[in-house]
Order: C-alpha cells, then structure tokens, then sequence
C-alpha cells in the first residue's frame, strides 16, 4: 500500500497528465507512474470523488476507466501540472550544475539541456537574492581548488596538494598524477596516483590547502585503475574497529560527515551510529574534541581509552592551573 507522502503528489499529477494525454491506455499510465494498474484505478476512484466546493455531480471531477483507456470528462480546475517550489527549484538547479561541472560526465550536453529547461520553468518565481550556484560549506573550500585540477587534467601534468589527513591529523605535501574529479554523495573528490603512497587515492577537496601544477607529465602506471565507488567512498577492511556511538542532538553533524554504517533516531533527539574506524587514536581525538557530546556504547575498550585520555587532560590542566 502506497503511503500518502507517495500518493498525493501522484494524485495531484494525475489529471494534468491525462489531459495532456487523452485516451491512454491504463497500462502505459500505470508504467509512467511506476505503479500497478490496481493502484493507478484506486487512485483514479479518489480522484473521482474529489473536486470543487458544493461536491456536486457538477463539481466533480469526471474520469472514465471502466476500459483499457483512460478520459477525463471534467477536470475541476486541475489542468496545470505541478509546479516545483522555489526551494526545490533551487536544489535541482544546484545539483545539475554540480553534475555539470564534474569532469567524466558522459553526456554534459543532456545535462546543459536540462538545466535550461529548468531555469527557463523557474522564470520569475525564483525569489529575489537566491544564488544559484555550488554554495555551501564545502564548496567554498573547494571552488578554488577545483580549477586548477581540472586545468591540470585538461593538460595531462602532474600536480603537487597540500592535503589534510584526518586519520593521523596531519598535513602533508604529495605529488600526484591527476585521474578524474567525482561528485560522491555530495562531496568533490580528485582520484590520483599518488607517488607518496604508491597507489591509487581519493583526496577530499575540501581538505586540499593548496594545488601547484607542474612541468611534467603525469605518469599513470599500467596497473592504476579508477576506484568503484557505486556504493559509495567508504570501504570497510579487515582490522577496522567498530564503534557504536550516542550523539547528542548538537553533534548529528558526525552521521553528515563521516561515514557510518548505521543510524538510529532516539526519542529524546539523540542519534545512535555504528561507525568504523582504522585508527584508534584519530577515533579518540573526534570523541575527546566533542566535549562530552558523544558517548560509547560499544567496545568498552574505546570507552576506557576515552576516559582515561580525558582524565589525564583534567589533571594536566588542574596542575597547570595550581602552577599559576
């Protein structure tokens, strides 16, 4: 059964497009809907007993299905499809731009297409003072940082980062071979050789510092393949731990920035997450910054290690204090 988040805006799409439409077979309607042909019927009974104030034989509207074809009689009013909302309008327009401008799109011109057509839909609904563009968080961290890796792709060179590693919480300076940009679960990434590790890497965009092009070439190896990332950045490997952790309701953020492997909403606005890690200091570090904000649950190991990491900075900052 279709929940009424699903239906309604069906319903509401309904009759503009079997006006536009007229005698459809009930089978080519239901595919286009994505529903069985019983529930497109249902939905056409409702729509047969709705319609304007007074509800009567007049005002309703009037659909015939009793065939394979669908006619609409009397359309109350409702011959203007649905309309997207400034906010949404916004959303998508954000979201193609962002498609757009990543490089291995295979078809970029679909992509413009529908982005004009979109723009031109908006019109003069968009709101006043409404940027459209790749704003956000991350995305100011990485407009600057985009350009030059894509110049540098368009050349073939390599390129030298300043790059931020959360796990070990350090900056380093790596010389790379540029493979592609990808667009993952909303957050930019460069795919690169990198002659540091000696292997394939993903480099977050938003913790690159700085990007140099250089003179040379980039030199791929043979054996360099483009990462899977079909289900995502986040590989779970052996040896990785495991936490299970309670989030207070001011850091949800870490479910949004980190990955984890699953998520429970709590009545009282906490948040339960199972989320891996290959470092148990870096794991430390994130739990200790949150300034009790985050509890474990599980392993007691991590929660011990925590603890006492905590306890030792409360006695080391009370001697301190006792020095002044």
């Amino acid at each position: 059964m279709d929940s009424a988040q699903n239906r309604l805006p069906r319903l509401l799409a309904l009759v503009p497009y079997l006006l536009a439409r007229p005698g459809i077979f009930v089978a080519d309607a239901a595919a286009d809907f994505g529903v069985t042909e019983k529930q497109l019927r249902r939905d056409l009974e409702l729509l047969w007993m709705c319609g304007l104030p007074g509800y009567g034989p007049g005002d309703l509207i009037d659909i015939s299905f009793e065939g394979e074809t669908i006619t609409v009689a009397f359309d109350a009013g409702m011959q203007r499809p649905l309309r997207l909302t400034a906010e949404e309008a916004t959303a998508l327009l954000v979201a193609l731009r962002a498609v757009g401008e990543t490089p291995g799109v295979a078809d970029t011109d679909a992509v413009q297409r529908a982005l004009a057509k979109v723009e031109s839909a908006v019109g003069n609904a968009k709101p006043a003072g409404v940027a459209v563009g790749l704003a956000g968080r991350e995305n100011q961290a990485t407009a600057e940082m985009r350009e030059p890796i894509q110049e540098a792709l368009h050349r073939g060179v390599a390129i030298r980062i300043r790059y931020y590693t959360v796990s070990r919480d350090e900056i380093t300076e790596r010389v790379v071979d540029p493979m592609r940009l990808l667009l993952v679960d909303g957050r930019s990434y460069l795919e690169a050789w990198c002659r540091r590790a000696e292997g394939v890497r993903l480099f977050r965009l938003d913790r690159v510092d700085e990007v140099t092009a250089l003179e040379e070439r980039a030199a791929l190896p043979p054996h360099a393949r483009p990462t899977d990332v079909s289900d995502g950045v986040f590989r779970a490997r052996d040896g990785q731990g495991t936490a299970v952790l309670l989030l207070d309701p001011d850091a949800r953020w870490i479910a949004e920035y980190y990955p984890v492997e699953e998520v429970t909403d709590l009545p009282d606005g906490r948040m339960r997450v199972v989320m891996r890690y290959g470092d148990e200091s870096w794991m430390v570090r994130l739990l200790l910054g949150q300034g009790g904000r985050v509890s474990v649950e599980e392993p007691a190991s991590l929660a011990r290690l925590v603890a006492e990491r905590a306890a030792t900075a409360l006695r080391r900052a009370a001697a301190a204090q006792a020095r002044v």
